[in-house]
């Protein structure tokens, strides 16, 4: 067994035991309840698939990146929210119903149009949309699906068995980067040297300070939420599309990896920033109720 097969087996289990993770704690009401505003849905799919691309082909013209770099930026810009958005919100002090809508609407986005929209936008990548289609469905969606389902049908077990996952989603995801920090550790390095860590920290800034500020008719939490939403990444789903690359650069790998530890920093700054925003609003709020009174 080559290293690029026991690479895509980590990868796999790492993607299926956090989309199952997510899956587990889903609530289905709390879905459908969000899903019935149009306008979080519509901001959702024109930030993630239409401005998000377009941005990182602005920042491949603007940053002098190497053709892998910049493969790799545009597929980070076709999977939008992590798995850890739950907790991010919780942390920006933001509306949690806002994930509920987000996290399946961007699992099924990916699925959908991460094949149709890669091999137009990649240059070089000859990945049929297919077969692309399907490992999404098996390894994103499908581990996604029979969580909620679980959920839904047999609360009491998947009570029981979300701590077994969660701790292996944990565990997938150290393998994954201890087996790729063992292969891949002097293209990690090289790429201290380029504008792949610049690129992803500006599109992650971008694209949070501009959602959250065009973010029309929704409430600052919502808006919060929102921004978290679409400039948080799913690694899983990056790993599982490179793997239906029928050439795979590691350098492309490399900015995939980047993509975990990188913008989890800035997620968290701004998950800080969010909060502090909240709690001005909130004592704004007060002192206008309390001048009232």
């Amino acid at each position: 067994m080559s290293s690029q097969d026991i690479f895509g087996i980590v990868a796999i289990l790492y993607c299926v035991a956090n989309l199952g993770s997510m899956g587990l704690e889903l609530n289905l009401q709390e879905t459908i309840k969000s899903l019935r505003s149009p306008r979080l849905v519509l901001l959702t799919l024109v930030w993630s698939w239409i401005l998000g691309p377009a941005l990182a082909v602005l920042i491949i013209k603007v940053l002098p990146l190497s053709e892998p770099h910049a493969a790799g930026l545009l597929l980070f810009s076709l999977a939008p929210t992590a798995p850890l958005l739950p907790i991010l919100i919780r942390k920006a002090k933001a509306d949690i119903d806002v994930s509920a809508a987000m996290m399946p609407l961007a699992v099924v986005g990916t699925v959908v149009l991460m094949p149709l929209i890669a091999p137009m936008l990649i240059p070089g990548v000859s990945v049929s949309s297919v077969a692309l289609a399907r490992q999404l469905v098996i390894t994103v969606l499908l581990p996604l699906v029979i969580g909620v389902v679980i959920r839904v049908y047999a609360s009491r077990l998947a009570d029981r068995i979300l701590p077994i996952f969660k701790r292996l989603a944990v565990l997938a995801t150290l393998a994954l980067l201890v087996f790729v920090l063992f292969i891949y550790g002097k293209e990690l390095l090289r790429a201290l040297g380029s504008y792949a860590i610049a690129a992803q920290v500006l599109f992650v800034l971008v694209t949070a300070f501009v959602s959250y500020n065009l973010g029309f008719g929704l409430k600052q939490t919502q808006r919060s939420a929102l921004a978290l939403g679409i400039c948080s990444r799913n690694g899983g789903a990056m790993f599982v599309a490179f793997a239906a690359f029928p050439v795979q650069d590691p350098n492309v790998l490399v900015m995939i990896l980047l993509a975990v530890p990188v913008p989890l920093a800035v997620w968290l700054i701004l998950a800080r920033y969010f909060a502090s925003r909240t709690d001005k609003v909130k004592n704004a709020l007060s002192k206008k109720e309390r001048s009232i009174d």
